[in-house]
């Protein structure tokens, strides 16, 4: 048996100003902060020994991750990848939702934030939200860098990199990850076996530990939030 810890970072500072955020870097505010480390004191609760530990690029999860970990006292180095960063939102970020919701429609909008392969218009290249201009990115490959995402695409960047690193590694590893609402729903979509119009549905709530527990044939046998409080429904078997 093996677990497998999704953590969404806590709140943000465009979560908190509801702005299309993506790739842009920002970080937790106070109440992120918080929501951190109840997660880590919910991990804690479960005397679980977590062997690798795996973030995005973005300040957000990598911070979420660093305060999980200083909750649990573990020194271990956290891997990083930039595969597991947010769906790119395209010439909407940066932009307020409910004023989007205003100008284009609450339909329109939704379509743009949860449909399958449904892109923003591309993000100029001069913009200085474009991740070519955000010193984070500067060792990510230029090719690889998105002007703008579906969810379609972030799922097979997602997909790759976990198919590639992280899924051989799960039957013999407790496995944390801390990333974002779009590459955690990519996992979820690929780990539940969720079709197209389920994952549209699925919330990921920021600072709530998703705990998978798999057989040591990689078959989940269970799945729960650890903030029941907090939970959200999730309907997997």
């Amino acid at each position: 048996m093996s677990y497998l810890i999704l953590v969404r970072h806590g709140q943000s500072t465009w979560n908190l100003e509801k702005k299309f955020t993506g790739w842009v870097d920002v970080d937790l505010t106070e109440n992120g902060k918080l929501e951190a480390k109840k997660s880590g004191g919910l991990i804690k609760s479960k005397n679980i020994n977590i062997d690798i530990y795996y973030s995005s690029f973005q300040l957000r999860a990598k911070n979420t991750l660093k305060l999980i970990k200083e909750i649990l006292q573990d020194t271990k180095i956290s891997k990083e990848a930039w595969q597991l960063n947010e769906r790119h939102y395209g010439a909407l970020t940066g932009l307020n939702k409910d004023e989007m919701k205003l100008k284009l429609g609450e339909e329109k909008v939704h379509q743009f934030r949860r449909s399958w392969d449904l892109r923003p218009d591309p993000l100029d290249k001069n913009n200085p939200y474009h991740p070519t201009n955000i010193e984070t990115y500067k060792e990510i490959p230029i090719n690889k860098i998105p002007d703008t995402e579906s969810l379609k695409d972030t799922y097979e960047r997602v997909l790759e990199f976990y198919k590639k690193d992280i899924e051989n590694k799960i039957s013999e590893n407790n496995i944390l990850i801390s990333a974002h609402g779009n590459s955690i729903r990519a996992l979820c979509k690929y780990l539940f076996k969720l079709d197209e119009n389920q994952i549209s549905k699925l919330e990921i709530p920021t600072g709530n530990p998703l705990l998978i527990t798999l057989d040591d044939n990689k078959k989940i046998t269970d799945c729960k939030y650890l903030d029941d409080e907090r939970a959200k429904d999730l309907v997997v078997f």
